[in-house]
């Protein structure tokens, strides 16, 4: 009985259908429930999925500025130890897939369609941006087929070698490079991080493109390249044109630090000694605002590691918390910032890849960070007045990758990669770490070696073994 009133309504349905005036889709549009939307309202999730993901206190935090040893954790401090949580890592990848990626690759295709140059750069912009987060954080990665498994069902993908994944980046960045600024709109409501301004866009993309190639500059000349972007002119030329998302002053859409320490009441991320001891050492103002003081009215960090804290030694009050600026719920997510290229453009000059002046570079880098931490003018005078950058190389480049680390504060997962690539400051590794080395990358998530084994055992064989401490592709 079931079975026949369901063929009947079928039935009934194909009638009417065909019955009806050839208008009839058009008069039963639904203005308020369309089947297609514009290509920048997806923005505002590819940003927000980007940095609260990057950002979190389990990943920025824990995995990021833990192991690049710029915070310590009084309790809870597995992650330190370099135990993560293969839940967590297993977050970073499927978030970094399904909502950065995917949806900045279904931005991209409606923006074709709606012949949207500026928003097609944008998707390019943010995907590129994507696949180098997660090369940088696994090394080999799913990246040719990647798309596959949403436009064909194809749920394991293969692996493409960091070197590949680079190369399509780069791609990537050129392709929007060249279409942003030229047609085309972009809806400033729904762009959170640039308001409309297509050639603000354009500076994110060309910085991010010569961060990239200074990140494979160990591997491949990249010279040309370098100094083609600087020729071009469409770098950042300030604090102004950083590329971040400005968070707001209520939970749940405030700075994810603000939200799990001071909103969530989870005050164990304190401020590392590394730290304390750096900007001791050189009477950085910033150490004022990296930390606060502790009960004893001092600044005092903790070194990174101990399996019984919290204790004697080191606990919620004889550690310094992280300073109040960055625990503002309104604190920014940077996906990239105007020091960092400065310190990676005095790098550049300094290796000889492009012609310039390191020391304006390394200078404008300092004042820049001074700047964005509310420093005085006198105290910004003062320090620069002693801070000078080597004639001697090697030097110098310890100077410009140590002042980029410190500039790099809160910015967990992109001071651990700089770190990494840089391996400076000289870090010691945690005490009562599960290994004696800081790790290298983070392994992939479990379900990989079961739902996409061969593929995955193919990249483990190219790669090395998947463990925290196997190298990826750009590093020395």
């Amino acid at each position: 009985m079931k079975r026949f009133k369901i063929i009947t309504l079928l039935l009934f349905g194909l009638l009417v259908s065909v019955g009806c005036d050839s208008d009839f889709e058009e008069i039963n549009k639904d203005p308020n429930n369309p089947t297609s939307v514009p290509s920048s309202l997806l923005i505002p999730g590819v940003v927000r999925g980007a940095q609260n993901n990057s950002y979190s206190t389990f990943i920025g935090g824990d995995m990021g500025a833990c192991w690049s040893q710029q915070f310590a954790k009084v309790q809870y401090n597995d992650e330190e130890r370099y135990i993560p949580r293969q839940s967590v890592i297993t977050n970073v990848w499927d978030t970094w897939y399904s909502v950065v990626i995917a949806d900045a690759d279904a931005m991209h295709t409606i923006a074709a369609a709606e012949k949207n140059n500026n928003m097609m750069g944008v998707a390019l912009t943010l995907q590129a941006y994507g696949y180098a987060f997660l090369t940088d954080v696994y090394g080999a990665i799913p990246f040719t087929e990647a798309m596959k498994a949403a436009t064909e069902g194809n749920i394991a993908p293969s692996y493409d070698s960091q070197e590949v994944v680079y190369t399509g980046v780069l791609k990537m960045l050129d392709e929007a490079i060249s279409l942003l600024g030229t047609s085309g709109t972009i809806d400033g409501t729904n762009d959170i991080l640039y308001k409309g301004n297509a050639n603000l866009w354009k500076k994110f993309a060309s910085s991010l493109k010569f961060r990239v190639l200074m990140r494979e500059s160990g591997k491949k000349s990249v010279s040309a390249e370098l100094q083609a972007l600087v020729n071009a002119g469409n770098l950042f030329g300030s604090n102004a044109d950083d590329a971040k998302l400005v968070y707001l002053s209520a939970n749940p859409s405030a700075n994810p630090l603000y939200e799990s320490i001071v909103y969530g009441t989870r005050s164990e991320w304190k401020i590392n000694s590394k730290m304390v001891d750096i900007l001791t050492a050189a009477g950085d103002p910033r150490l004022a605002v990296y930390a606060q003081k502790n009960a004893d009215g001092i600044y005092r960090g903790k070194p990174s590691g101990y399996n019984d804290v919290p204790s004697d030694d080191y606990n919620y009050t004889n550690v310094s918390a992280l300073g109040k600026f960055y625990l503002r719920p309104e604190l920014p997510g940077f996906f990239m910032s105007y020091p960092q290229l400065q310190f990676l453009m005095a790098e550049a000059v300094t290796k000889g890849y492009i012609s310039g002046n390191a020391n304006t570079y390394y200078i404008n880098g300092i004042t820049a960070s001074l700047q964005f931490n509310e420093v005085s003018g006198a105290l910004i005078t003062s320090f620069l007045a002693e801070r000078a950058l080597s004639t001697t190389p090697a030097q110098a480049l310890e100077q410009i990758a140590t002042q980029n680390w410190i500039a790099l504060f809160s910015q967990g997962v992109e001071s651990w990669n700089e770190w990494r690539r840089t391996r400076f400051p000289a870090l010691t590794p945690a005490v009562n770490g599960a290994f004696n080395q800081i790790p290298y990358r983070y392994n992939y998530p479990t379900t990989e070696s079961s739902v996409n084994k061969a593929n995955y055992d193919a990249a483990v064989t190219a790669q090395g073994a998947d463990l925290l401490t196997t190298k990826i592709w750009w590093m020395n």
